[in-house]
């Protein structure tokens, strides 16, 4: 198969693949939702986006149909079915199917479970962004990955409209994340990146990145900043599932970073390697 679409044990190639109008992700949004990359049919970080999936459900109070086990059982015997080994690996879970209604469904409505793989390969670590910036008008439940990406969307057209390929997040003179990604600025020689709560998406990008900080005895701090203070970084820096570690050269269409290029290609360096021999 070129591409592959799973739905509550039904598998078929993407196109082919038909979700019911009453799945509650259809009408309200109503689930959570993980994405990482797999390189030579080995997933990348599968514990740790499991964990989370997990984590995102139940916050929404959704009863996934199967254990974490069984979940990375299968979507390792998934990604096997696809012709190319390295593969967009996105998995998504709803509240289940009923007719709409506001109020959860009934126990007895069983979740749903999509998966949906494709041929991908990650961001070249190597290649710089540019970002615009806009207002974060997100509700507060950033720290749950739902479903309900219209602001999100709706920031990522804005820095494709103009020509950008991020947009940075700011609310209430903080800097938060980007429409998809996390953010850091390298400052005197510290890594700087919003604290995880109810207002960014912690991923796991985000999670390596300070694991690499500490290991290369680089101290960080988990606070908010501005964007007077991102304009004046040493480096300014995105993460996340796709982009290991990038570098970020515009913002706004004013340049930005590039005062610290020795720390960032190591952090580069080692992220990369760790892909690669989690992957081999």
């Amino acid at each position: 198969m070129k591409t592959l679409g799973y739905y509550n044990g039904t598998v078929d190639e993407l196109e082919a693949m038909r979700i019911p109008m009453l799945d509650r992700a259809s009408y309200f949004g109503d689930g959570v939702y993980d994405v990482t990359y797999c390189r030579n049919y080995r997933i990348f970080a599968l514990d740790e986006h499991v964990d989370r999936f997990f984590q995102s459900a139940e916050l929404l109070k959704i009863t996934p149909p199967l254990s974490k086990n069984e979940l990375k059982a299968l979507l390792n015997e998934l990604v096997e079915k696809l012709e190319s080994g390295n593969q967009w690996v996105y998995f998504q879970l709803s509240r289940g199917t009923e007719l709409r209604n506001h109020p959860f469904p009934g126990a007895h409505v069983p979740a749903n479970l999509s998966v949906m793989l494709k041929p991908a390969e990650i961001r070249d670590t190597y290649l710089p962004l540019r970002c615009i910036t806009r207002e974060d008008t997100r509700f507060l439940h950033c720290n749950v990955k739902s479903l309900n990406l219209i602001p999100n969307i709706l920031a990522k057209q804005a820095a494709t409209e103009a020509g950008a390929d991020e947009c940075i997040l700011h609310r209430d003179g903080a800097v938060t994340e980007c429409s998809h990604s996390n953010l850091f600025i390298l400052q005197n020689g510290r890594m700087i990146t919003h604290p995880a709560n109810e207002k960014i998406y912690a991923g796991t990008g985000r999670a390596h990145l300070l694991a690499a900080c500490r290991t290369q005895g680089i101290p960080t701090e988990e606070r908010a900043y501005t964007l007077a203070e991102l304009m004046q970084a040493d480096e300014v820096i995105i993460t996340s599932a796709s982009a290991l570690c990038v570098r970020v050269v515009e913002v706004d269409g004013v340049p930005v970073g590039g005062k610290a290029s020795y720390t960032l290609k190591a952090l580069q360096d080692a992220l990369l390697k760790d892909y690669l021999t989690q992957t081999e």
